[in-house]
């Protein structure tokens, strides 16, 4: 037994110098496979030390049955949690509920889905953080998904009763039209003691612009109604200030700005926010054409008769396999630069 320790000692001593102390340019990743291969080597030590220990047969064996059982209870314990979000993962991907660059919105989390794993999904919120959910959390929540053929931006303001609903109406949809949203129309969403409440809505077909659009759309509003000599403010405010009856409450417009678009120099939100997450879908696009055009060859492969043009299908399709192998190991070079 005293020769199995010394042994034992002297090969994870020697394997935790090799694999965790003498490489200086581990990435996280690397060293999480090195410490895992650690503690197999440790369990594997552990239990031929308790076949060496200097006991009678059936104490060895009632100790190795001991030791059975813990490690298996740790695993069993440990592995409720695994097995359910594996689980989750394999039902999300059979259900199609959601693809790499969706935007999705999920028990108060929004953002862009930037990678689906087995365990988790991770997305890409409004600030520009990673926020990894489990699966399991997925599917036992309701998930919002905005659908790549269009989504719906909206924005909600206050009027006074003194402003025509027509009117209103009106201006918003102009506000809309600036925008270049589609199938726009108005609802009053609720009539209140002081005020209306409206809401504008347009389908933006290029969902990518969300969060841009959102912004503009407010700016757009607040551009139309001072045009239009219409001010957005409640009624409150009007009957208590002190201040001309005739002196509108609109912000004076700043020359070279007024009526313009955004500066050159402004850059779209998306751009800056979901960069990883956009990154992730033009990926994912560009594997799955170049897999479909792998099997087109390989079938134009096997099916063709002259040999010339069977020799350009074969240049051809080992070209795209070199590119879709090239592709492959981009991901994972970048999946170890962000680990």
């Amino acid at each position: 037994m005293l020769a199995t320790v010394v042994v034992l000692g002297a090969v994870l001593w020697a394997l935790h110098y090799l694999l965790l102390v003498r490489p200086k340019t581990l990435k996280s990743s690397q060293r999480f496979y090195r410490q895992l291969a650690m503690l197999g080597v440790t369990v594997v030590g552990v239990l031929a030390v308790i076949l060496a220990l200097p006991v009678a047969v059936e104490t060895r064996n009632q100790i190795v049955q001991v030791f059975g059982l813990v490690m298996t209870g740790a695993i069993a314990f440990s592995s409720t949690t695994v097995i359910a979000n594996f689980m989750g993962g394999i039902v999300l991907r059979t259900t199609g509920r959601f693809c790499t660059g969706d935007y999705i919105t999920v028990d108060g989390h929004f953002g862009r889905v930037t990678e689906r794993g087995l365990l988790d999904t991770e997305i890409q919120t409004e600030t520009r953080e990673l926020v990894a959910l489990p699966n399991a959390f997925l599917l036992g929540r309701p998930v919002s998904v905005v659908r790549s053929s269009g989504a719906m931006v909206s924005v909600e303001l206050s009027l006074g009763y003194d402003v025509h609903h027509a009117k209103v109406e009106r201006l918003l949809l102009e506000a809309a039209a600036r925008c270049g949203l589609a199938e726009a129309f108005v609802q009053v969403r609720a009539l209140g003691d002081h005020a209306v409440t409206y809401r504008v809505n347009g389908l933006l077909e290029e969902v990518k612009r969300l969060l841009t659009m959102r912004s503009t759309l407010s700016a757009a509003v607040l551009d139309v109604f001072h045009e239009h000599g219409v001010e957005i403010v409640s009624p409150g405010f009007m009957n208590q200030r002190r201040l001309d009856p005739e002196r509108l409450v609109i912000a004076r417009s700043e020359e070279g700005f007024a009526g313009e678009e955004a500066p050159a120099r402004t850059v779209p939100a998306e751009k800056v926010v979901f960069d990883k997450a956009e990154g992730a879908k033009r990926q994912e696009k560009q594997r799955e054409a170049l897999a479909r055009r792998i099997e087109e060859l390989t079938e134009a492969v096997a099916e063709g008769e002259d040999e010339a043009q069977t020799k350009s299908l074969k240049a051809e399709l080992e070209a795209r396999e070199a590119e879709l192998r090239a592709l492959d190991e981009k991901v994972k070079a970048q999946k170890e630069e962000q680990a």
